[in-house]
Order: C-alpha cells, then structure tokens, then sequence
C-alpha cells in the first residue's frame, strides 16, 4: 500500500508492509505552488567563422580557443550546478559541442539529447511545454542568441534580459512550476512557470547572483 504525504517543502511516499510496518521515502522540494526545479541555460561557445566547405552553418564547429575557454568556464561552475537530470541542446555542430563539453565537466550522469525546440530562432514558448515534460529534473538547456535570453526573461517575467549573452553565458533559474489548480481556477490565464535567478555567468567576468 502507497500513501502519498505533502509536507510544508516536500513530497513523502509512505509504504506499508504487509506487517504494518511503515517506509517512508522523501521525494524532490516543491514550493508553495508546486515542484521546485532548476534550469541552467547555456549559449554555446563561439564557432568557427568559415563554412565547412559543401555543408551549412549547422556544421560550424567550436573554435579550438573556445573549448578551452568552455572547459574552464564550466569547471568553475560546478559546484553550482550539481544534480543535473538531462540536458537538451540545438542539434547544430556547435551547441551539440558545447553540450558534450558540460557534460563531461560536470560529470552528468543523465542523457545528453538533441531537441528541436532549442533551434535557432524557435518560438520561447515552445521550450515551456519541454519543462513541463521534464518537471521534478534539472535540466541544461544549450542554445542559441537571441534565443537563450529571451528564454531567460520569459521564466523571469521580464520584457528583455537584461544582461549580454555572450558565447559560453551560463544563466542558472530555480523555476517553480504552479500546480495548484486552485489558483487557476481563480485566473483567466492558464497555470504557468515563475522563476528567480540563481545565478548569471558569463565568461571571463564576475559571476553574479542578481541583475541589479
């Protein structure tokens, strides 16, 4: 027998023997409003310039400065970016790189896949509905410029980000999705995802915890 438990900042699973005997197991940190989730949004380093010779700009690759300066970059963020559960990347060459090389700096234990909803120039909207697919994962979402921004604002209910993007940027959100279906009933609007920024870093600068 299950019995699910909501505690004031967490989920319990309480399971029952046969014997009576109660086990209880503690599931991720949710807030008021629902369950609690980080994102880490990531523009993929800089590329080579050139065209590959009979192939497209999805096949630019990573300049070998930038895979340096990634490798750096995201080693120092480690620590702050424990607990990753998937990431998604753009398919092109370059975000597929830069994706690998988070990968394995971080040590990431999930999958590393490709999904059309990061592609260039792909409606914000559309990487919401991924969120929700993944709810309860961390996830590094490896994109584009203007994308990656307009992603970050979306989540953070801004007009514009307000920060440059550079190449290698790494925006982290602890985003909570709104379950209750009490205060949709109460709004006009469906329920929606807010988020609050964990931290802003781009290479080669101060990494910083607000936009101020």
């Amino acid at each position: 027998m299950h019995r699910l438990k909501r505690t004031a900042n967490q989920t319990c699973t309480i399971t029952f023997d046969p014997d009576g005997s109660a086990h209880v197991r503690t599931g991720p940190q949710v807030g008021r409003l629902g369950e609690t989730l980080k994102i880490f949004l990531v523009r993929h380093g800089d590329a080579d310039a050139e065209v590959p010779e009979g192939l497209g700009d999805d096949a630019r690759a990573l300049t070998s400065k930038a895979r340096t300066a990634l490798v750096n970059h995201f080693a120092s963020l480690t620590d702050r970016m424990q607990g990753v559960g998937l990431i998604l990347c753009s398919p092109l060459v370059r975000t597929v790189q830069t994706a690998q090389l988070l990968s394995l700096i971080q040590k990431c234990d999930g999958p590393l896949k490709a999904h059309r909803s990061l592609l260039p120039d792909m409606p914000v909207g559309s990487i919401e509905t991924v969120v929700s697919e993944h709810a309860g994962a961390n996830l590094v979402l490896v994109g584009h410029q203007p994308s990656i921004g307009a992603m970050a604002a979306h989540f953070l209910g801004l007009q514009s980000f307000p920060k440059q993007v550079n190449p290698g940027t790494v925006i982290g959100l602890e985003i909570v999705e709104n379950l209750a279906k009490e205060s949709a009933a109460l709004s006009d609007t469906p329920a929606t995802m807010a988020a609050q920024l964990i931290f802003y870093a781009a290479p080669g600068h101060p990494l910083l915890e607000d936009l101020n």
